[in-house]
């Protein structure tokens, strides 16, 4: 037995083959290999032509057929993880009308704004769990505005995952996790957000069927097969955006339980168990993969522009030149904790949502000439973005989220000691880090969802667990302390 997983991102398009039974991958590649073309016509736009997708996808699924040796036969569902917040709009022949606005496309704002005015904060945030925002509703509120010719024209309304398991099987249906991230769901009403399709003057007959994360949600048909060398009838059991999806594959499905990446930016998805919001809107809140009416699971979304790009910035102009980054990280190691009086705010990758839409920059502060040296900064850059996790996290704490334990990939920031030593040591949370990626997960969810596992804890039974870092009790105070002066400069600002 045989899972397929596909990850629909904006850079690219990862499938992997999971042996089932072993829960091991036997194949996975991505394409393109270089990264995808994001199309932006005037300054803040970002589309991506959704065929692309597919010709990726294509070329992804013939790859790993290739490794596994052909095992289309033996493949017993398939699962899908994607790009959140895009729009995809088809017609009735499931033509695709305009090129997807995707999630890093701004031009929405001032329609989610106005919405979030116009029907109240208390409102928005009470129903939708946030502002209207920059999410795909918005975007659909553009195109009717701006190309109502289009609009016209429109049949459904997708996310880039709902598009690609449409183009698998010719159905075209959602979910309720799906919905909420465009913010089209009502959690107070369980139901579609009728309130904001009414403002917005959108017909609820453009939202597709809505099917469980968790189960069949169309097979693959004739044509498709044809297309990727796959078995006609495959079922598609599994979808999730790419944030829920990689806590799922970190195996993160309850309260006071957290999921992280850091990259370029860096993001922590907890889990809270009751409806609730930041009422700044600080943070994002969508359905998480387990969520239904009986139970209640939400992921709430912290995400960081300044993290890992903080880091790469040193690297090229702070460290000496040629420096590995695990050189770079024993430099580092060579200053005290705290970095001997010096804060940096990393928030210089553009607005952060976690500071109220604030731009303020990155900015270094307490440098004395006669004392610190390049392993000071270095140590404190990281230092910078390991608080600003714990920035975000106190909100979501405030929200009823106790943060016990961390899950993270062992990749990008989490492969400085430094970096996860101070997160453990100033969240006082144990991090566990992983070997896994998204499309090995939602081969995994896929697995779930045809019944090969009967929960997520056999689904994830084989996860490689690389590595579990404990708090420093003895060193707490002093993160405590380094903590306090950092949030002091912010603060200030």
């Amino acid at each position: 037995m045989y899972l397929l997983g596909y990850d629909i991102g904006s850079s690219s398009v990862k499938a992997s083959l999971v042996n089932a039974g072993t829960g091991r991958c036997v194949a996975s590649a991505f394409f393109p290999k270089t990264e995808a073309k994001i199309m932006a016509i005037q300054p803040g736009w970002a589309e991506q032509d959704p065929e692309n997708w597919w010709e990726n996808l294509k070329l992804a699924t013939q790859a790993v057929l290739a490794e596994s040796g052909g095992k289309a036969d033996e493949i017993d569902a398939i699962g899908i993880s994607y790009q959140m917040h895009g729009l995809v709009c088809v017609d009735k022949n499931q033509r695709v009308l305009r090129p997807s606005i995707i999630w890093c496309d701004s031009r929405a704002v001032p329609y989610g704004q106005k919405a979030f005015e116009t029907l109240g904060e208390a409102a928005c945030l009470s129903h939708l769990l946030n502002s209207p925002g920059n999410f795909t509703a918005s975007k659909l509120a553009w195109v009717k505005e701006n190309e109502p010719g289009i609009f016209e024209k429109i049949d459904k309304i997708m996310l880039p995952g709902d598009y690609i398991a449409m183009k698998l099987s010719g159905t075209i249906c959602t979910t309720v996790s799906g919905l909420s991230e465009g913010m089209f769901w009502d959690f107070q009403q369980k139901e579609v957000a009728g309130f904001l399709m009414d403002y917005y003057g959108f017909d609820k007959g453009l939202i597709p069927d809505i099917k469980p994360t968790f189960s069949e949600q169309g097979r693959v048909n004739a044509w498709a097969a044809q297309e990727l060398g796959l078995k006609e009838g495959t079922p598609i059991t599994y979808r999730a955006g790419d944030q829920p999806n990689n806590a799922l594959s970190l195996n993160v499905f309850n309260p006071g339980e957290i999921a992280s990446t850091a990259g370029t930016s860096g993001v922590v998805y907890g889990v809270n168990g009751e409806v609730n919001y930041d009422p700044k809107s600080r943070v994002n809140t969508f359905a998480h993969v387990n969520h239904t009416d009986e139970l209640t699971r939400l992921g709430v979304l912290l995400c960081i522009n300044g993290t890992g790009i903080l880091n790469s910035w040193v690297k090229r102009n702070v460290a000496p030149e040629g420096i590995s980054y695990a050189e770079m990280n024993a430099m580092a190691a060579q200053a005290p904790i705290g970095s001997g009086g010096i804060s940096i705010l990393p928030f210089g990758n553009g607005a952060e949502r976690m500071l109220e839409n604030r731009e303020i920059g990155c900015s270094i502060y307490g440098v004395n000439f006669n004392v610190h040296d390049k392993e000071h900064i270095i140590r404190a850059a990281q230092e910078g973005i390991v608080f600003s996790f714990k920035y975000g996290i106190d909100i979501m704490e405030r929200m009823g989220i106790p943060v016990q334990k961390i899950h993270a990939g062992h990749a990008n920031m989490f492969l400085s000691p430094i970096f996860r030593e101070t997160l453990a040591g100033v969240t006082g949370a144990t991090i566990e880090l992983y070997d896994t990626d998204g499309s090995v997960g939602a081969a995994k969810g896929a697995g779930m969802g045809v019944g090969i596992y009967k929960d997520n804890n056999e689904a994830f039974a084989t996860l490689e667990k690389l590595a579990i870092i404990e708090p420093d009790i003895k060193n707490c105070t002093a993160y405590d302390e380094a903590y306090g002066r950092w949030k002091e400069c912010l603060e200030r600002i």
